[in-house]
């Protein structure tokens, strides 16, 4: 079998793409299928892919390139904001099965698959099309092999650890923000920062630590989950690291950075498992995050918010897919 996944990322476009599709090539991987993986990407990508037989290049402009790749494939993943419909199209007739990950009904998808494992994607109003198939909600969550067994998560009664967490690239600079409020409120606090492959603040952020501040360096998939178990409550970011911390069970403050993570966002409000920080340009966003850590101290609210976590995220999405295709 031939499958083939397809998708972008760097310092411009951020890695959550090609996170959630390294797990997809794990899963078939476990089965005893090697995928082919076409990133259109920068050098910044190169740690994330170290594990993966891929190839990188501009498959956006370089159409013929990639089609010439995909043929005689049995199954395509394609996982994009930059593509438009008739390359989505051009794949559907080349290919036995295409697969789009989306997140926000991006586009009217043509013959093929939709996959989309966000916490609300069943509330979103898909078009009905008898050639398209939906597969949709966080049983289809994908998450990276380190996070597909997690053990029960063990709440303390005190807080001890905070983890600071805004993807790849801080694109809205709220790592020094966060952390300078961490050190002036909660010195006692052991920080523990994640620092991504492409921030343009890591000086500042290396001014501003303390004795109680550890820096997490490009973090690969288990450093992550090592942080995210030693962890008492995260503050991130809506994006892909959400269902990595709903999965190992830790409370978190969310804080919305892209308009692409409105609706994923206003799901997890709904499970109750996050406590939303508010939108990136809140003018009183470190306050408000504030006031969400001395909300979280109470011990039953952070059990309960690590239960509702785990019980929507158990970590399997990728394996379930891979063993519908297969």
């Amino acid at each position: 079998m031939k499958v083939c996944i397809i998708t972008e990322g760097g310092k411009e476009m951020g890695f959550g793409h090609i996170t959630r599709c390294s797990s997809i090539y794990q899963a078939f991987n476990e089965i005893g299928i090697i995928p082919q993986f076409i990133v259109n990407g920068d050098e910044s990508i190169h740690n994330l892919l170290k594990d993966i037989n891929h190839e990188t290049f501009d498959w956006i402009n370089n159409q013929r390139k990639l089609l010439a790749a995909l043929r005689d494939a049995d199954i395509v993943f394609v996982d994009s904001y930059q593509a438009d419909y008739n390359l989505y199209k051009e794949i559907s007739n080349q290919v036995k099965t295409a697969v789009y990950l989306d997140d926000n009904m991006r586009l009217e998808y043509p013959k093929g698959f939709v996959l989309n494992g966000a916490i609300s994607a069943e509330q979103l109003p898909y078009p009905e099309n008898k050639d398209v198939d939906y597969l949709l909600g966080v049983q289809f969550a994908l998450l990276r092999k380190d996070f597909w067994d997690t053990a029960d998560k063990q709440v303390r009664d005190e807080i001890e650890v905070i983890m600071v967490t805004f993807g790849g690239a801080d694109i809205r600079n709220l790592t020094p923000k966060v952390l300078k409020m961490l050190i002036d409120t909660y010195p006692e606090l052991l920080k523990k920062v994640i620092i991504g492959n492409c921030f343009q603040n890591t000086a500042e952020i290396e001014k501003l630590k303390d004795n109680n501040t550890e820096l997490i360096y490009y973090a690969s998939a288990a450093e992550m989950k090592s942080v995210i178990l030693e962890s008492d409550i995260a503050i991130s970011a809506c994006g892909q690291t959400l269902y990595e911390l709903a999965c190992v069970g830790v409370p978190t403050i969310a804080v919305t950075v892209a308009d692409n993570q409105s609706t994923s966002t206003r799901g997890w409000q709904k499970t109750e498992f996050i406590e939303y920080g508010g939108h990136w340009s809140k003018t009183d966003l470190s306050g408000n995050i504030k006031s969400l850590i001395d909300k979280l101290k109470c011990p039953e609210l952070r059990r309960k918010n690590s239960c509702i976590g785990r019980n929507f995220v158990d970590g399997k999405g990728a394996i379930r897919i891979a063993k519908y295709f297969s």
